[in-house]
């Protein structure tokens, strides 16, 4: 039985389409948020309302918010769906979007 040694082939010796098609591509980790995003003040208050809150902490953040909103308190609404949003985007983006149907039907 013959051994065959078939060294590894770089992206230097390869051909040029080769390299090109093959490329890879470095881009951001898909668990950063963009950091046109970034609130600093936010993501420290929603660290620590999970601190305090646990696994919860959106559901709780959006409770608040829904409760600010409704008690007519449009900068504490903001906060809070901001600290949920930092927790579990989907349930804040679900929050808005009931909010906004709610606001839509009492015009």
């Amino acid at each position: 039985m013959t051994i065959r040694f078939a060294a590894a082939t770089t992206a230097a010796s390869t051909h040029p389409v080769v390299r090109r098609v093959c490329a890879v591509r470095l881009s951001r980790p898909a668990n950063d948020n963009p950091s046109a995003d970034r609130n600093d003040k936010l993501v420290y208050e929603a660290l620590r309302h999970f601190a305090q809150h646990g696994i919860a902490a959106a559901r709780h953040a959006k409770g608040r918010a829904e409760e600010a909103f409704f008690a007519g308190d449009r900068e504490a609404y903001d906060w809070w769906l901001g600290i949920c949003r930092q927790l579990d985007r989907r349930m804040a983006r679900d929050c808005a979007a009931g909010i906004d149907g709610a606001e839509a039907a009492d015009a």
